[in-house]
């Protein structure tokens, strides 16, 4: 456990398998009903081609805002949970899934471990994590030895993300 207060921790959501749009939702809801987590904000949905292989149907993607109780590592666990139960298999990197949980910040936490990487080594860099991300957070939020969110933004071009209908 982190202490007695929560922290601030956002998470990536991604599926294209199996109505993405409907595993998004349904985890949305499930990410509040994890035990020490409380959801306080979710990010509209958007549609993105696929970041590996392109002979996969486009992905669902949105963000959530949690404040947890929980240790980075409980939390991980908590969110492959998760993902398992919503039938995620590892077919092929970066390949087409159910539902793909990434812990994006926690806090301002840095970390580089084998099991996890604080911040999320791609967030600068994705636009369907940082435009669902800067709907839901402040433009200076810091983002741990990569700078401010609104920064991140001017970098990265929204180029094929569009919201999901």
């Amino acid at each position: 456990m982190t202490g007695p207060w929560p922290v601030r921790c956002y998470v990536g959501l991604g599926s294209n398998l199996d109505a993405p749009r409907d595993h998004v939702r349904a985890a949305l809801d499930q990410l509040d009903r994890l035990p020490g987590c409380r959801r306080v904000a979710a990010s509209p949905c958007y549609t993105s081609a696929p970041l590996g292989p392109q002979d996969q149907p486009d992905y669902c993607n949105a963000v959530a805002a949690l404040d947890t109780d929980l240790a980075p590592l409980e939390l991980l666990g908590q969110l492959q949970a998760l993902e398992r139960a919503h039938g995620r298999t590892l077919a092929r990197r970066w390949g087409e899934r159910t539902l793909d949980l990434d812990l994006l910040l926690y806090g301002n936490l840095q970390l580089a471990s084998a099991l996890l990487t604080l911040p999320h080594p791609g967030l600068s860099s994705r636009d369907f994590v940082l435009y669902p991300l800067a709907d839901i957070a402040p433009p200076d939020l810091p983002i741990p030895g990569l700078g401010r969110l609104d920064e991140l933004l001017a970098r990265c071009p929204k180029e094929h993300l569009k919201p999901t209908p």
